[in-house]
């Protein structure tokens, strides 16, 4: 599970910005909180919120490129994907420019993340794609020290120090702009260790990119993942049928460059067919992303989504949302992740105050972060669980403001007031 993560200097956030999954110690959805065996307690959801332009969406990308600098290299090794695999554009490392000094400055990534028996600290510094500093921790669930596993430093001599079962090991060729961790995963993955946090990496974090998974690769995803298990497709058609979505089967055509998904819907007792493009966009954005959520859940994954509200109805998001809260359809711990401007689902029969994030630019434009638990009324008074959050959101009295910080007077362009 994702413990915490913090980035700093990177696109519109400036400072140091985290996002932490553990539970605070409140009273609150007590039943949907996963509880690992020392006792500790995570949360399963965290929503973000904030004005467009705040930078919700940038910090799931921020994680989102982690991942792929990790993931990718290690991927076009196993031949899982070619060198020439379109590469999200947004996924470029670039620091905050609006500072006189940001821009040359490192971008600064930070993960705690939890397998089955430790927990991990993973830290990396980049500036121009060039790894200046990488570090690699773990302790064991039950313990209470961490070991250093490895260590890289561009400013040291010897840059690299391997630790434990790594000993004697050496990174012979590595690129500067290449992760350790990744050349590890790539050389050495037979070692225990490696395998245990790159594994972690591949199979326990997922991302979904509505902007991006959707119009390219639609297609080879449904593919994949429809038929890499036949429990997949039934999951699929029995949770289309508990959000009352008249599909009763589907079918994938494929051809020799490309395939074709068909729906089917019976009305009056007759079949019919549809090309899944010609379905409402709501519906085609469900396809893509049910088999994310359905290997979350069946994994104990996280799964990251940015504008998860985006062409879905309030009912299907607070379905979607209820899947993670419960216990006998969530009992591996999966975490969902995700940006929101829906204002239906934001209250606390969905969410604890703890896992409610707001998004806000500062001052000097940089964005900031802090969840609902943290906001304090008076200097001792706390927002209270019956409070109505989605109207005092909408009163600015969180801070993340979404409403315009000015309206247009109309009347000043046409000279005339409009009726």
């Amino acid at each position: 599970m994702l413990c915490q993560f913090t980035v700093k200097n990177f696109r519109c956030i400036k400072d140091e910005l985290t996002l932490d999954m553990q539970a605070t110690d409140i009273n609150e959805h007590t039943e949907s909180i996963i509880t690992d065996v020392d006792g500790e307690s995570f949360l399963p959801l965290a929503t973000l919120y904030g004005p467009n332009g705040a930078g919700k969406s940038t910090v799931i990308e921020a994680l989102s490129v982690l991942i792929e600098k990790i993931k990718r290299p290690i991927d076009v090794a196993e031949g899982n994907r070619p060198d020439s695999f379109p590469l999200n554009k947004e996924n470029i490392i670039k620091p905050f420019i609006f500072s006189e000094h940001t821009p040359n400055l490192f971008t600064e990534f930070e993960i705690f993340f939890r397998t089955k028996r430790y927990e991990y600290q993973y830290q990396i510094k980049i500036d121009k794609n060039v790894v200046l500093y990488e570090s690699l921790s773990r302790k064991k669930i039950l313990g209470q020290r961490y070991s250093l596993i490895f260590s890289r430093d561009k400013n040291k001599n010897p840059s690299i120090s391997f630790k434990g079962s790594l000993s004697g090991y050496k990174a012979i060729g590595l690129s500067a702009q290449l992760p350790l961790l990744s050349y590890l995963a790539i050389t050495y993955k037979e070692n225990a260790i490696i395998n245990d946090a790159i594994t972690w990496f591949d199979e326990q974090i997922l991302t979904f990119n509505f902007k991006i998974d959707l119009p390219i690769a639609l297609i080879a995803h449904l593919t994949m993942l429809y038929t890499k298990d036949i429990k997949i497709k039934q999951i699929i058609l029995d949770i289309l049928k508990e959000m009352n979505i008249d599909i009763k089967d589907y079918r994938i055509e494929k051809e020799s460059k490309t395939s074709h998904i068909f729906t089917k819907h019976i009305v009056e007792n007759r079949d019919y067919e549809l090309p899944l493009e010609n379905e409402s966009d709501g519906t085609i954005k469900l396809f893509a992303l049910l088999p994310y959520i359905i290997l979350s859940l069946s994994y104990g994954a996280t799964l990251l989504i940015d504008e998860l509200d985006s062409r879905l109805h309030p009912k299907l998001l607070q379905y979607i949302i209820s899947l993670y809260n419960d216990k006998q359809k969530n009992p591996k711990g999966a975490q969902l992740i995700f940006t929101s401007h829906d204002l239906a689902t934001m209250n606390s029969e969905n969410f604890r105050r703890d896992e409610i994030w707001f998004v806000a630019k500062g001052e000097d434009e940089g964005s900031i972060m802090y969840s609902l638990v943290e906001i304090k009324k008076s200097e001792d008074t706390s927002i209270e669980e019956d409070e109505k959050y989605s109207k005092s959101y909408l009163m600015g009295r969180y801070g993340a403001d979404p409403y315009l910080k000015r309206i247009i007077q109309w009347e000043d362009f046409y000279g005339e007031k409009t009726r």
